[in-house]
């Protein structure tokens, strides 16, 4: 945390004179940030990414994409409206093998919202999220744009002792992200079923009736709301392991496959989960995949991935769908992406990144096959991508040969 120096003449001990940091974000190049601990105490390593989403904490810090990653939040009132169990995304309510630190710029104030249940400090203790605040967060976002994504070492110690030299070592030998597979780490590791369904004002969420498909997910790190927005949309829903083979999914004579978000690199986690995609592929079974599925599902394809020199990770991204020409404002969180040149002919490029040119979406022609880089089920525009599951949902109508909905 950087302060102003004072004059040599200022006899005045400046507010800042005193200051006595309880936590630091050490990056891999050396760099020290300091500031006020919060969250749980102890330290964790992990790639430092920027969040350019102006709500949506709670959200963002239980989505299992960012394991492995120490979010910054660029607007800086967060913490502000507090937590509540309704808006966590993770399967497993208590799984804290997700986001590893947060970086946030003002002091948490009380909750100032009706359906605030936990204040955020505590409820990150609760979640073993180390935090830090105080931090000039657009300065740290400035430097992630310019030198890339960072490998850093957060730490919180409420005495304020801590040995700085043990953790820029730690931070400088960290491997980082490309290699990793997080998606064992965030997964079920277990089948089933999901029947939840949507929000509604002063009802909560309801339940699935008349189901009219069933649905084989793969949870390479879900979020609740994407299963909640497939229920809506009348598929009951069986959850299986990131580790599922293309026999297990195929068992369950599916109508339809979704291969969910997730974390780490999609090279590692292909590693295992090409071979499963490629089955349903070649039994010509209607496909959907989200983020790290949509990843994978180009590797299954015959495409590559890269790691991104500073990520997608905000609420504000436009990204065009040009099967239509119609431009959407996205929620995105990722590191890597599908390399748009690498995909084979016969694979369609149908959404791409109006930030950056980026590949943001596939579909393979004259096959029931498609996926999206960015998360529609997180509604930032608010509803602008929900017209995807419908797309979804559509491909199994056309096989059962019931009138389609329109999108």
């Amino acid at each position: 945390m950087a302060h102003p120096a004072t004059s040599p003449a200022q006899t005045t001990p400046a507010p800042w004179d005193d200051f006595k940091p309880t936590a630091l974000l050490v990056l891999a190049d050396g760099t020290v940030i300091e500031g006020q601990g919060i969250g749980t105490t102890g330290s964790a390593v992990a790639e430092v990414c920027f969040n350019t989403a102006m709500t949506g904490y709670e959200e963002i810090l239980t989505d299992p994409s960012y394991a492995g990653q120490i979010v910054t939040f660029t607007f800086p009132h967060i913490g502000n409206v507090g937590t509540n169990e309704e808006d966590v995304e993770t399967i497993d309510l208590d799984n804290d093998a997700g986001v590893r630190g947060a970086v946030i710029k003002t002091d948490i104030t009380e909750p100032s919202n009706y359906r605030a249940t936990r204040h955020f400090d505590a409820w990150l203790k609760s979640r073993g999220i180390v935090g830090i605040a105080g931090v000039d967060t657009r300065a740290l976002t400035g430097l992630i744009r310019e030198k890339g994504l960072a490998n850093a070492v957060i730490a919180h110690s409420p005495d304020g002792k801590f040995d700085v030299e043990a953790l820029k070592r730690e931070a400088a030998g960290w491997n980082g992200l490309v290699g990793a597979d997080l998606a064992k780490d965030v997964t079920a590791n277990k089948t089933f079923e999901w029947d939840e369904s949507t929000w509604v004002w002063d009802e909560g969420y309801g339940k699935l009736k008349d189901p009219q498909f069933h649905v084989v997910a793969i949870d390479y790190g879900l979020k609740r709301n994407i299963l909640r927005l497939l229920a809506d949309q009348g598929c009951k829903l069986t959850v299986l392991p990131a580790t599922a083979t293309g026999e297990d999914i195929l068992a369950l004579k599916p109508d339809g496959v979704f291969l969910s978000n997730g974390p780490g690199d999609p090279a590692a986690t292909g590693s295992y989960s090409v071979d499963a995609i490629k089955a349903v592929i070649e039994a010509d079974i209607p496909l959907f995949g989200i983020c790290l599925g949509h990843q994978m599902l180009a590797l299954a394809l015959g495409g590559k991935t890269t790691k991104m020199h500073q990520g997608h990770h905000g609420a504000n991204h436009p990204v065009q769908d040009k099967t239509t020409g119609k431009v959407e404002i996205t929620s995105m969180n990722h590191g890597f992406a599908v390399d748009g040149e690498s995909l084979p002919e016969g694979i369609e490029e149908t959404h791409i990144s109006l930030f950056d040119g980026s590949n943001c979406g596939l579909a393979v022609k004259g096959k029931p096959i498609f996926s999206v880089q960015f998360h529609p089920e997180a509604s930032p525009g608010p509803k602008d991508s929900h017209y995807l599951f419908t797309r979804f949902t559509n491909l199994m109508r056309e096989r059962k040969g019931i009138e389609q909905v329109a999108e």
